[in-house]
């Protein structure tokens, strides 16, 4: 097999060596399933090309020592991101960034990347934007049906959550993981699959996610010292030091296939450590699974343990499945929760002498034989249910694990289930809206245990007050009154310390609400204060059982008053006297990668009102000029040195799409018109060029000679903003990004309110009032969001794959065999010749392959039964066969056939 720009799937391979068109049904190695699609182990759900980088060292180690074959699914084939090396953007960058992450999964020996279509908008914290935009039925039903269609024993993803900084993208996609998961496997989810497509339900094995949250030594050591911030989590690591059958380690060739994410900037990844020591862990959390495990294994193998390969010796049979489910998650001191085993045997072995045994924390008891008379039949499932009391005097607000243990005459094994303890009445800080949605869906798809990935918190202007709601539930069994008091940090007072709640009936929820100020505006904002931005405080909520404390955060983000502009205000890049009257903003806070002098990288802001437009001036000191855009490429700002001026109208966004962002390139390589400034909007209300995103927004830099930096100034029209602007909250920032290189990447990220994931967080931008301003009466203006993606008609490199491995492209239903007939082919001149007959009305498209490369393509509507002879043009080259992918009515098929 050849390692090319694309690696070749097997079996295509050899059809285009010279093997017989019969044998391109075969999958591309391993089992075949009887879906016609191949058969793999490990399925990684992911929502961009380079979402899987961080685990190849783990999927490459796997294949070559255990021989688990994976595959990778990408949501979207980022054509919403950078591009560092070209100017591509759209559907033709997202071909490119498809043939970048098959060429880097190839490194770790992944040949099965199923692309679904999906549009790649831009860089969001919102998983709730993102299903709305992706559409929730639809892109589930694919994952579901790949997952069908390739079998996986292991689900892998991200982190679902809303843990500040995390792509909002890759949140979704891990929703749709975990979703996936438990969907595939029941016949009552997409039917239609099972009743029109022919495939059969499928229960994955486990179900991971990237990522573990607690600490560890790097080196070999890593696995086994890894110590967990929740100890219920179950937390695998496997070292990236193990040296390959390619003389490298595993860290090595994960470094080498990051960097053929050339488009992204990866292009110089920094070399792995050659010191053993210093080499880390991937690690995986544990977030389902239907097969016993054993959460006491460090080795790299634990996890396919049970799923892929058979337990250590003494373990229940390959295939067996062993879990716990509890009729609740939350129990108070002295509840009972009824706890069930559920135990199925092999699809081809009974488990004779069945029972199950709890695992307890101490003081717990239960009730409940576990024993399972009989034998538990071949395929068939079987249950035994406890009733497990929590002692009355338990500690609250903790997680604990309630285990099992399987013994059988095959033998044993066993899994947990963690449970919460928690007071009869529980406080809570209110939930951001992404956080609320987020614990909905956990809590809804049998995920609660993931709530401890959040810390609850809150922002708060610098000097300025807020209300705080304190959210309450009783989880007991009789009506409650009490107390909540709460604790606040220095610098920080409430209107009152304590206030009551009444007659809370069983099951019930409730509030208390205390307006809460930063009593000192001296105390330092963004991520510069408290500890990494959050100032913790306590909420005490008493009971008649008791007291239970639980833990939140307020983050202050700056403030500042806009005042009206001067009377000489005009934009030329110069802040005359009087023309911006206000304070001066910091903007040298760092908020994302290394940290900078003022020489390097530092700036100051000032910031006005006339009656039309918001203006705003920025001095930039950097020592190094980075990568000049060429005026078409005035996009992506982040990419170089570049300013980033964010209005969120009326301070209350939850996401981008209701903001305005406008990234500055403060020059251009654009010599023959003195390379000036350019400016466009971006991952916002309506992104695009300046000129018809923002009619009116006028810029001037100046760019001092010799380089010490550059000014800015901007004078944005009120009318070009998404919302009429609150005078009392606008949400304001302004981000500054320095690059000291040639190669389109940014070093440092400075900006005015500074937290992790900043530019896509509203509620962490800076708030200010505009005194004076009056804003027109106006409606908000709706949302623009890009609508084309890249598609897997148009990829010859998916076409190739589904060609063999039976997936169609973009995982939609899949046409049989004899939709398409594909006939006749050969070499003619100028092109490729082929005939084409379809069994029904569609689109064929075609493409002149040389085994890497496409050679030219062409498509052709076709009408039932009629054939229909073509030429495929060719420029030049040599190609060696046709690949064609054919659609109709929603479905799709892709065949390959080897030139004459």
């Amino acid at each position: 097999m050849r390692l090319k720009a694309f690696l070749l799937p097997t079996a295509l391979a050899l059809a285009l060596a010279g093997t017989p068109a019969t044998a391109l049904a075969a999958p591309a190695g391993g089992t075949h399933t009887g879906t016609g699609a191949v058969d793999l182990d490990v399925l990684f759900v992911s929502a961009h090309p380079d979402d899987e980088a961080g685990s190849l060292a783990t999927l490459g180690q796997w294949k070559e020592d255990y021989g688990a074959r994976a595959g990778v699914v990408t949501i979207t084939r980022g054509e919403g991101g950078g591009n560092a090396v070209g100017l591509e953007e759209g559907p033709p960058l997202g071909i490119i960034r498809e043939r970048e992450e098959r060429t880097a999964i190839g490194r770790a020996g992944v040949e099965n990347l199923y692309n679904l279509d999906r549009v790649d908008f831009w860089y969001t914290a919102s998983a709730p934007l993102s299903e709305s935009i992706w559409g929730h039925d639809e892109t589930l039903a694919k994952i579901v049906r790949v997952i069908r269609q390739t079998r996986p024993e292991i689900i892998m993803t991200m982190n679902p959550s809303p843990t500040p900084g995390n792509h909002g993208n890759h949140q979704q996609a891990a929703r749709f993981a975990a979703e996936a998961f438990h969907a595939a496997a029941d016949p009552t989810a997409f039917p239609e699959q099972l009743t029109k497509e022919g495939l059969k339900p499928f229960r994955a094995a486990t179900f991971v996610r990237t990522g573990g949250t607690g600490s560890s030594s790097a080196g070999p050591a890593c696995a086994s010292s890894f110590t967990p911030t929740v100890p219920t989590d179950q937390v695998f690591g496997v070292w990236e030091g193990t040296r390959s059958a390619q003389g490298k380690t595993w860290a090595e060739i994960e470094v080498d296939a990051r960097r053929e994410y050339a488009t992204q900037g990866w292009a110089g990844t920094a070399a792995a450590p050659t010191d053993p020591a210093a080499v880390r862990c991937d690690f995986y959390t544990l977030v389902d699974s239907r097969v016993p495990y054993d959460p006491t294994d460090t080795s790299p193998a634990a996890l396919l343990r049970g799923s892929v390969l058979p337990p250590a010796r003494g373990g229940l049979p390959l295939g067996t499945e062993l879990y716990l489910t509890a009729d609740r998650f939350d129990l108070t001191p002295g509840q009972t929760v009824r706890v069930t085993a559920h135990v199925r045997a092999p699809r081809d072995r009974a488990l004779t002498r069945p029972a199950v045994s709890l695992r307890l924390p101490a003081g717990w008891t239960a009730t409940g034989s576990g024993v399972l008379s009989g034998v538990v039949a071949a395929g068939k499932e079987r249950t035994t249910t406890f009733t497990v009391r929590v002692p009355a005097d338990a500690g609250t607000n903790t997680q604990q694990l309630i285990g099992a243990t399987l013994t059988s005459g095959q033998g044993s094994g066993r899994t947990d289930r963690a449970v919460r303890v928690i007071a009869d009445v529980r406080g809570t800080l209110e939930p951001l809206p992404e956080v609320g949605v987020f614990r909905d869906w956990a809590s809804g798809n049998g995920y609660p245990q993931l709530d401890t990935l959040i810390k609850p918190a809150l922002t708060v202007g610098s000097g300025a007050s807020r209300s705080v709601r304190v959210d309450l539930r009783n989880h007991g069994d009789t009506a409650e009154s009490g107390t909540v008091t709460l604790g606040l940090p220095a610098g920080f007072t409430a209107d009152a310390t304590t206030k009551s709640y009444a007659d809370l009936a069983p099951g019930a929820t409730g509030a208390v609400t205390f307006t809460v100020t930063n009593s000192d505006p001296t105390l330092p904002t963004a991520n510069e204060g408290g500890s990494d931005g959050d100032y913790g405080i306590t909420i005490t909520t008493t009971s008649s059982a008791g007291s239970t404390v639980e833990s939140g955060a307020l983050e202050i983000v700056p403030t500042s008053e806009v005042p009206r502009a001067g009377a000489d205000n005009a934009v030329d890049g110069v802040a005359g006297p009087g023309e911006y009257p206000g304070e001066e903003l910091d903007l040298s806070r760092i908020w994302e990668g290394a940290a900078t002098t003022p020489q390097d990288a530092s700036a100051t802001g000032r910031v006005a009102w006339t009656p039309d437009a918001l203006k705003v001036f920025v001095q930039v000191t950097d020592d190094v000029l980075g990568t000049k855009v060429v005026p078409q490429d005035c996009k992506r700002q982040r990419r170089t040195d570049s300013v980033e001026i964010i209005v969120d109208p009326k301070g209350n966004s939850s996401d981008t799409s209701t903001v305005f962002k406008a990234g500055i390139f403060p020059v251009t390589d654009d010599p023959a018109n003195g390379d000036p400034p350019c400016w466009q909007r971006d991952a916002d209300n309506r992104q695009g060029p300046a000129e018809t995103t923002a009619p009116g927004m006028t810029v001037v830099s100046r760019v001092s000679s010799p380089y010490t930096g550059y000014t800015i100034e901007a004078s944005i029209p009120f009318s070009v903003l998404p919302d009429a602007v609150d005078p009392e909250r606008m949400g304001f920032n302004v981000l500054v990004y320095d690059s000291d290189t040639q190669d389109l990447t940014s070093q440092s990220r400075l900006g005015w309110s500074t937290f992790t994931g900043v530019r896509a967080d509203p509620y962490r931008y800076g708030l200010v009032t505009v005194p004076g301003y009056t804003p027109a009466d106006r409606a908000p203006s709706a949302p623009v969001f890009p609508d084309t993606a890249a598609r897997s008609v148009h990829s010859p490199q998916t076409i190739a794959q589904s060609a063999v491995d039976g997936v169609a492209p973009a995982a939609v239903p899949r046409l049989p065999g004899t939709a398409l007939r594909v006939t006749d082919q050969r070499r003619v001149a100028g092109g490729v010749k082929v005939t084409l007959r379809a069994d029904r009305s569609g689109t064929a498209y075609l493409y002149a392959w040389d085994g890497d490369r496409s050679l030219g393509d062409r498509s052709v509507d076709l009408r039932k039964g009629r054939a229909v002879t073509v030429v495929v043009p060719v420029g030049g080259g040599r190609p060696d066969a046709v690949l064609a992918a054919f659609e109709a009515g929603g479905s799709a098929l892709a065949t390959q056939a080897r030139l004459r």
